[in-house]
């Protein structure tokens, strides 16, 4: 059976492509990180090095595959507007159109709950829930064009669905836990609502978990969209003490007021658009509702549908995290 991932380079996709592997799919993986491609050319996958906006590599890629996995996207809460259209939209649009004209048996496509963030507190967010009339930024706005493509592949006959999971983590995780800790080294972390903001995190071995339930899923799955979590919302500060408890560094931490830290973000904004416009502000108004707003998911759908339940807790994902990067200390020589 062969598969193709897209975004294999990135954190869900090669974590993605080294459990289908194990599982004896025939593996090709598709990215731009040119020197994660070349570590991955040493294994036995098939690596092709493109970009997303390249419609003839993209849709000769699905060429005899079987499944394809498109984890590929832009994430940041900075950037410029067309670059997320050419990787989200334009992108999303070329794996389509590759799945189709090979005749794929099923395209999953991971998109993001930011989709779902509008500055206001909201738990227990459906799938079915209405979606804000503006979206947050870039990045939400261009994955929701994205997911109208697979929507419209799916009324086209394609068979599709899409995962919306919330905050991963994990051993290779670039983004939350590692920026938090970076931050926590040189200043005490602010906090909002003294801490008590709810979120929900996903391991990323549940989000692949998930990944793989989509491919050998019912009929009734074909379509649809399914929120993926840890389901275990917990308090920021509960996560904070937890991590850092576990690297055995003394948090500190700081409660900042968020009408003020807000007002203090649009003005950055606004001033690295007309001066650092290639460069992310130190934080944005995203990032700080990110940290200031309540946001957990309903991940019925899932269960019921997927059959989905997280294998490994937030607990002993923290566990796994904190023990890699004692391994890649020591490989450092730290």
């Amino acid at each position: 059976m062969k598969v193709l991932v897209t975004g294999a380079t990135g954190f869900l996709g090669k974590a993605l492509s080294f459990r289908l592997q194990k599982m004896g799919y025939e593996v090709t993986v598709l990215g731009r990180n040119l020197e994660i491609c070349r570590q991955l050319e040493g294994s036995i996958f098939r690596v092709l090095k493109s970009d997303l906006t390249n419609n003839n590599q993209i849709i000769n890629a699905c060429e005899n595959q079987n499944y394809v996995f498109h984890c590929g996207a832009l994430s940041s809460p900075w950037g410029k507007y067309q670059d997320f259209y050419s990787a989200n939209v334009i992108g999303t649009q070329n794996v389509v159109q590759g799945c189709m004209a090979h005749n794929i048996n099923r395209l999953i496509h991971v998109s993001t709950p930011s989709i779902y963030f509008d500055f206001t507190d909201k738990c227990n967010i459906s799938e079915r829930d209405v979606l804000p009339l503006k979206s947050v930024n870039a990045y939400a706005k261009t994955k929701l064009l994205a997911e109208n493509e697979i929507d419209l592949a799916y009324q086209q006959g394609l068979s599709v669905m899409t995962i919306r999971p919330r905050g991963l983590f994990g051993p290779g995780d670039t983004a939350i836990l590692p920026r938090l800790i970076k931050a926590h080294a040189s200043m005490s972390l602010p906090l909002f609502k003294k801490g008590k903001v709810l979120v929900d995190m996903t391991y990323v071995d549940n989000v692949v978990e998930a990944l793989i339930l989509c491919m050998n899923a019912p009929n009734e799955a074909i379509g649809k969209k399914f929120n993926i979590t840890n389901d275990e919302p917990m308090y920021i500060i509960e996560l904070l003490e937890k991590l850092f408890m576990r690297l055995g560094i003394k948090l500190k931490t700081k409660f900042v007021n968020y009408q003020i830290a807000n007002l203090v973000a649009g003005m950055l904004e606004h001033f690295y658009q007309l001066f650092y416009s290639n460069k992310e502000p130190p934080f944005t108004r995203y990032t700080l509702g990110l940290l200031a707003k309540d946001q957990t998911l309903n991940i019925t759908a899932a269960k019921n549908i997927l059959g989905y339940k997280p294998q490994v807790s937030i607990e002993e994902g923290l566990d796994r995290y904190v023990a890699s990067l004692t391994k890649v200390s020591r490989h450092h020589g730290d």
